[in-house]
């Protein structure tokens, strides 16, 4: 007795001390998501994150007609919304105030204290126009409430505004024109068969150059009389057995007499072209080169074309010289991506963005008379040290056919994660799509943090390689990219440094449909995937997808409505083979999205778990295609990085927290 009582008040002092020790503090639940099935998260789990959560990006948006200024995107609260810059490095003057992301920006030509901007409330992609009145200070909405306006662009002289909606029907996207400050002026212009959207005005401000996007390998070029709303064709259609053509942007040349556009007509690749309306003929311009051109813009006064080319991935800034043909190189910029190429009116500098591994999206400018590059932003990266960023590598590896498959690789540094390293597989969406060596924000804590390796993969049906590339996954071809996901697989094997035992693949919109049939096909060599918005069965996805959507996704996928096709598609959905679906898989879903419904999610999560799988469900009741707003990524990520934990890390998570 006298031995075991000192015993029994070890116990019972060991079990006081334990119940005194308090209960670890979580991670809230936000009231804008619902979470099913996912664990408490210790907030000690995540402590880390909270820099990574913190880092802001900067587009550009348009140029102030009159002065040495711009309108950019950016986000300080929960958001994306409108800033004025008023120099180089200078303050960024909030005009916008949502909780809802805000797109566009435009200065009114001949009234540059109005502003135009697009919002997209709840994520649902209806974007409604507003005009901001700086002077009165005044907003107001002139579009429905409810139906789809995209595109908006002011005539040169400002006194109407272009746009496209889906307001007539629901379905095809209508030209339309209209004075934002005049109630009632709306004129629907042109009516459409399909996707179409304003890409310029004349220079006389009599037509509107329009172009019709059937599918990714096919769209053309119209011009509509904006006093008669007449439409004509000015690119032509192929005749039958002929390969389509794709056109992408247009711009009048400043004497209205031809147009500049990029076009795949008779090439392999997007080439700068200058076209003839009279004639439908084009004259390449950007030479020879093999890799597409991937945007572009004209000055004012039409002497300078700045154009972007994607060369491997990389954008690569260049100048045309109208007058001469020649083409010369632009600013020696990092090896990432470059977007929003747009003139300063009245001059030669060119402004656009710039986003590569060490910098997130930042605005730039440079003049091509004097050669002087200049930084407009500085966006933050929540106080951490951009040279521990990695940059990543470009690798290829032959697939099952021995077509070569490309991907950038970011490894964490070998001296604080020795060994092999577990491996995130990250596969674009689109499919016409690319990954590209980009800032990789929040993810950079996988790599920063985790010792994850990361791995983005271009697979068959990627853009960026050509058309023929591209159209390897066409229609009953569809499965051919999942097994370039097999090849990388087995190359991920070969590699003395990645730990091949611990693999997850992650991917959003098509990349989910990806995710979810290499957990179909290769469960045994996966340990866990990350499903976001992604499509679990084409036949379910064509039928509820908005209707506007629907013949634009039949090009590419397959159209369900004919009866080998509808066979076909139902036999590769992954929703339908989920009982090979035999590791642990998140999915996260916005309820408002118009894209990928939400009905896709909840079919894939009904089917996984009816396997006896885990399966984390998260639900933003706000959100659309993906998640925009920050208490709602940030929750996101939290679940995400402790999903990472509990079934890629495994022991070595535990280790990292002690």
């Amino acid at each position: 007795m006298r031995r075991i009582l000192p015993l029994f008040l070890a116990v019972l002092t060991t079990a006081g001390a334990r119940a005194a020790e308090p209960a670890p503090e979580l991670v809230a639940v936000p009231e804008t998501i619902v979470a099913r099935d996912v664990p408490p998260i210790p907030r000690a789990n995540v402590r880390d994150l909270l820099p990574y959560e913190n880092i802001r990006t900067a587009s550009l948006r348009d140029w102030h007609p009159k002065e040495r200024r711009m309108l950019i995107g950016t986000r300080f609260a929960e958001s994306a919304q409108v800033h004025e810059v008023a120099m180089p490095m200078g303050a960024r003057t909030q005009l916008t105030f949502y909780r809802d992301a805000v797109s566009d920006g435009l200065y009114r030509p001949n009234q540059p204290d109005q502003v135009i901007y697009s919002l997209n409330e709840g994520g649902a992609e209806n974007f409604q126009l507003f005009l901001l009145d700086r002077k009165t200070g005044k907003t107001q909405r002139f579009s429905d409430g409810k139906s789809r306006y995209v595109g908006p662009l002011w005539s040169r002289d400002g006194k109407l505004l272009a746009y496209t909606s889906n307001t007539r029907n629901g379905r095809d996207m209508d030209l339309y024109v209209i004075d934002p400050s005049t109630p009632g002026s709306e004129r629907r212009l042109a009516e459409a068969n399909g996707t179409w959207f304003p890409t310029d005005w004349s220079p006389d401000n009599r037509k509107v150059l329009m172009n019709e996007y059937i599918s990714v390998n096919e769209s053309y070029l119209h011009e509509v009389d904006v006093a008669t709303g007449q439409a004509r064709l000015l690119t032509p259609r192929p005749r039958q057995g002929e390969p389509t053509v794709s056109y992408s942007g247009g711009l009048w040349s400043r004497d209205g007499k031809s147009i500049y556009t990029v076009s795949d007509r008779g090439s392999e690749f997007l080439r700068l072209v200058r076209l003839d309306p009279a004639t439908g003929g084009t004259t390449p311009l950007s030479g020879d080169l093999s890799w597409d051109i991937e945007s572009f813009d004209l000055s004012d006064d039409g002497r300078w074309i700045a154009f972007s080319v994607n060369e491997d991935g990389v954008s690569k800034l260049r100048f045309l010289d109208t007058s001469t043909g020649k083409t010369t190189a632009g600013p020696d910029l990092p090896a990432g991506t470059l977007g929003g190429l747009t003139f300063r009116p009245g001059s030669h500098e060119v402004g656009f963005y710039v986003d590569w591994a060490r910098s997130p999206s930042d605005v730039y400018s440079y003049d091509a008379d004097t050669r002087r590059l200049e930084r407009w932003t500085a966006s933050e990266i929540g106080g951490l040290n951009a040279e521990r960023f990695v940059i990543p590598e470009l690798v290829r590896f032959p697939s099952f056919d021995q077509r070569t498959i490309s991907a950038f690789v970011y490894k964490p540094a070998k001296d604080r994660f020795p060994g092999k390293r577990p491996v995130f597989i990250s596969i674009h969406g689109g499919p016409e799509g690319q990954s590209r060596p980009n800032f990789r924000s929040s993810n950079n804590f996988l790599t920063d943090e985790l010792g994850v390796a990361q791995v983005f993969p271009n697979v068959r049906g990627s853009t960026g390689y050509g058309k023929t590339f591209q159209n390897l996954d066409n229609g009953r071809l569809r499965e051919n990219s999942v097994k370039d996901i097999g090849a990388l697989l087995d190359w991920i094997a070969k590699q003395p440094d990645l730990d091949a035992s611990r693999v997850m693949v992650t991917g959003g919109s098509y990349g989910g449909y990806m995710v979810l049939a290499s957990l179909v096909h290769y469960s045994d060599r996966l340990c866990c995937g990350w499903d976001s918005v992604g499509i679990s069965d084409f036949v379910t996805f064509l039928q509820n997808t908005q209707e506007y959507r629907r013949d634009l996704r039949r090009a590419e996928y397959g159209d369900e409505r004919d009866p080998e096709m509808l066979k076909f598609l139902e036999g590769i959905a992954p929703n339908r083979q989920a009982k090979k679906i035999t590791k642990p898989i998140l999915v996260s879903q916005g309820a408002n999205d118009p894209r990928v419904p939400l009905s896709e999610s909840d079919q894939i999560v009904a089917s996984v778990k009816s396997n006896g799988v885990p399966v984390w469900y998260l639900v933003g009741k706000d959100e659309g295609h993906g998640f925009q707003k920050k208490v709602n990524t940030d929750y996101l990520r939290a679940v995400m990085i402790e999903f990472i934990r509990q079934h890629l890390l495994g022991g070595e998570a535990a280790a990292s927290l002690e």
